[in-house]
């Protein structure tokens, strides 16, 4: 059965082959598609972004490593029919050894000119999928706290004492893909 997860939730994953999936259905009559994109930014210790190639999003679609590939963009959140609009498979066994966290953000494209945020969106939500057997382990569902946000960290993989966990993190902020980039990213290439 499913963890039903509130913000701050911490739940041992036990797991090395997952999907995150995201899912959301727009209002209607505002005018615009809703276009919500997932991504990971894969952090090393010192809490920042390893290289440009490991921020995967929707122009970069696979890890070096081979443990994250993005399934692709939904620009409308209409091609799931039910399921995940967007999702990111990950092996951990894969996994860079650099690699002690990986931070999920969903941001909404263009939401300047769209005039859009998290308020005008309904069942929106990120879960975790056991890929061996599609079952869902946890669920976390966006509510009215992200009324104003057009970026949210959901949650974030990270490793302690040698085990993967996942924290529902849930902090949003008025800002687009860029600012996430820029704040994980500290100017120095790590190769």
């Amino acid at each position: 059965m499913a963890i039903n997860l509130v913000k701050g939730q911490k739940i041992d994953i036990g797991l090395t082959n997952i999907s995150i999936g995201l899912g959301w259905d727009p209002n209607e009559g505002t005018g615009h598609a809703f276009d919500l994109d997932a991504s990971a930014i894969m952090i090393n210790t010192n809490r920042k972004l390893i290289s440009d190639d490991f921020f995967i999003f929707y122009n970069n679609l696979n890890s070096p490593d081979g443990s994250l590939i993005h399934t692709g963009d939904d620009p409308t959140g209409g091609n799931s029919n039910g399921d995940d609009d967007e999702s990111i498979l990950v092996d951990l066994s894969k996994l860079d050894e650099r690699v002690v966290e990986i931070l999920f953000v969903v941001t909404i494209e263009d939401f300047e000119t769209r005039r859009q945020n998290f308020g005008q969106v309904r069942n929106s939500y990120i879960r975790i999928v056991d890929n061996n057997n599609n079952e869902e382990i946890a669920k976390y569902e966006l509510d009215e706290d992200f009324s104003t946000e057009t970026g949210v960290e959901f949650g974030r993989l990270y490793k302690r004492n040698g085990s993967w966990k996942f924290e529902a993190s849930g902090i949003g902020y008025q800002a687009d893909l860029s600012f996430f980039l820029e704040k994980y990213y500290d100017g120095e290439i790590i190769k």
